[in-house]
């Protein structure tokens, strides 16, 4: 059915052919055809109601897929309970090195991500809705604008303002509190809590902020079900999730999996394998920030919860595979370079911090006893995620890879 126009501004749309409609841009188009928006019109038709909704997403375990995993049912109630106005802000950041399956998702259907967030406006009371859209993504951006656009003409019921807002390429406005400050138009310095942002947030306040994959699973799940969610897993994990797979692999890409996949699975039935010449070596399972685990690791289950025994996160499932020609010990020291450049400057802890830690990683042999103190120090004492996490890669080193730290030590020696 479709439920987003009329019946006669659909009839007329669909009338000039399946695959070719200039009154309607070929992703509503499609959209539509598959039964896009008829969740959001029961809701605002009242057919549905909120508790009944939250209670829904709660029961299937939807978490928040940016890299924290706060359970969306929970901020929905959070945000209830705060005075309105409200507002609605969307991390289409991905700043996280290694990530690329929101992009990946917009490309392919945007009317998702729309329908799930006109959901969570809806949830929340909201009338304002902003999308924070990495600068790098230009087109991604004029595509989302464009269908934007053209949902507002179609549609025969309210909308809420959604607005667009570009990114500047800095990684700290991952942060959600320095992605608000940012599109307020001030530089992107995360915010002091409390009060969370779910209290005082955008231009003061309450706001629920949510990645883009968050929201794309919110329409599948009330679509299909709770147990059609639950039903899917591996390892004693239950749900889906979409990760970032990349590096040594013979095809990297976006693979939808179960959540619980291994990294060896995800190389092995969805990558096709590793690269000619390359043996699986060890992988960064959530980017730079989440740590770095060895080949031996490889079947440890790929969810949230599963990887803090060693020192390490899924994040926003950014796997990066490596190999017997890789040094683990290189790819921290680099990871270790980029959160120094890409530190806000703000607190004292990440600012020096990362900047003297890359430069004794940068030494023949690293000095472990200040690298560690360093670590507990940034750890401790950062504002954010950024210096908190900073060490993690370097600690993941010294925990799995300790024979590279010997300066005579081949690439892949010891493994």
């Amino acid at each position: 059915p479709l439920a987003c126009a009329s019946p006669q501004k659909v009839e007329q749309a669909l009338a000039v052919g399946e695959h070719h409609c200039p009154a309607l841009p070929a992703a509503l188009h499609t959209y539509l055809q598959e039964g896009g928006y008829a969740l959001y019109r029961s809701c605002v038709g009242g057919e549905r109601n909120v508790e009944e909704i939250i209670a829904q997403l709660e029961d299937a375990g939807l978490r928040g897929m940016g890299g924290a995993g706060f359970p969306a049912g929970k901020k929905w109630r959070i945000l209830r309970e705060q005075p309105g106005p409200r507002w609605v802000a969307v991390n289409i950041d991905e700043g996280e090195p290694g990530t690329f399956k929101d992009r990946h998702e917009l490309e392919q259907q945007p009317h998702a991500l729309l329908e799930g967030l006109l959901i969570a406006a809806w949830a929340i009371e909201a009338k304002h809705c902003v999308l924070y859209i990495r600068d790098e993504y230009p087109a991604v951006r004029r595509s989302l604008a464009a269908e934007i656009s053209a949902l507002r003409e179609w549609a025969d019921f309210a909308l809420p303002d959604i607005q667009l807002r570009r990114g500047a390429g800095a990684y700290i406005c991952g942060e959600e509190s320095a992605m608000l400050e940012s599109i307020e138009g001030k530089r992107g310095l995360p915010r002091q809590r409390p009060p969370y942002i779910a209290e005082r947030g955008l231009f003061g306040l309450p706001t629920l902020e949510h990645n883009a994959e968050t929201l794309i699973w919110i329409p599948e799940i009330l679509r299909n079900g709770v147990q059609w969610f639950l039903d899917h897993g591996a390892h004693g994990r239950s749900g889906l999730r979409r990760y970032s797979l990349s590096g040594r692999v013979r095809n990297p890409g976006v693979y939808l999996a179960p959540a619980g996949t291994s990294v060896r699975e995800l190389i092995e039935h969805y990558a096709g394998g590793m690269q000619p010449g390359h043996e699986f070596y060890g992988y960064l399972p959530g980017g730079a920030s989440g740590g770095i685990l060895p080949a031996s690791l490889g079947d440890e289950p790929l969810d949230f919860d599963t990887l803090q025994k060693h020192g390490c996160f899924i994040g926003s499932a950014a796997v990066i595979v490596f190999s017997q020609h890789d040094r683990a010990r290189d790819i921290a020291l680099n990871a270790m370079r980029f959160f120094a450049h890409e530190s806000c400057g703000q607190c004292t802890p990440c600012r020096a911090g990362t900047r003297r830690a890359a430069e004794l990683m940068s030494e023949a042999c690293w000095p472990l006893e200040e690298l560690e103190d360093l670590a507990c120090v940034m750890e401790d004492a950062s504002i954010c995620g950024l210096g908190q996490a900073a060490p993690n890669p370097m600690r993941s080193v010294v925990r799995y890879f300790a024979h590279e730290l010997d300066s005579a030590a081949a690439p892949g020696e010891g493994t």
